[in-house]
């Protein structure tokens, strides 16, 4: 199952996307037997500076054709380790080719694309800053990997 982590805007060169880049080559590797990536990140702008629904457009037409769509929300469902790892399992179980996960700008996702999303995840009720959720979703899909395939498992 491929993995794309869909996001409003670029990420430059820094400690997040050393750490972004690190985690997801864990990822590829651990999930490779596993049937889970490539991961990407796709990143998207509004230039125009018009607000949630014009980010949620350029989003739209970035999302693989069939994807599984799984918003990144302080709205959302806040899972364990374990029960995410699970639920990625679930997804590539049920022959579903294409997930993406959709992290919105400074003012988070428009509502309407929200509705349309297939599952909504929540790092908990603080809103974080977006370009440090790409690294704390990098981590867990690779710590998913390391869960599904047995590995140990420490709670932090």
């Amino acid at each position: 199952m491929r993995i794309s982590i869909v996001a409003v805007g670029r990420l430059r060169a820094g400690p997040e996307k050393t750490l972004l880049d690190d985690y997801l080559t864990r990822f590829d590797r651990a999930g490779r037997t596993l049937g889970l990536g490539p991961a990407q990140v796709i990143e998207v702008e509004d230039k125009k500076n018009a607000g949630m629904a014009a980010e949620a457009t350029v989003l739209r037409k970035a999302l693989p054709k069939g994807a599984v769509l799984c918003t990144l929300d302080e709205r959302g469902r806040v899972m364990s380790s374990p029960d995410f790892a699970k639920k990625l399992g679930d997804w590539r179980d049920a022959g579903r080719q294409d997930l993406a996960f959709v992290i919105g700008g400074a003012d988070g996702i428009d509502p309407v694309l929200r509705t349309e999303a297939d599952f909504s995840i929540s790092f908990g009720s603080m809103v974080w800053p977006h370009m440090l959720v790409r690294v704390m979703l990098a981590e867990q899909l690779y710590r998913a990997a390391t869960i599904l395939s047995g590995g140990p498992y420490h709670r932090v």
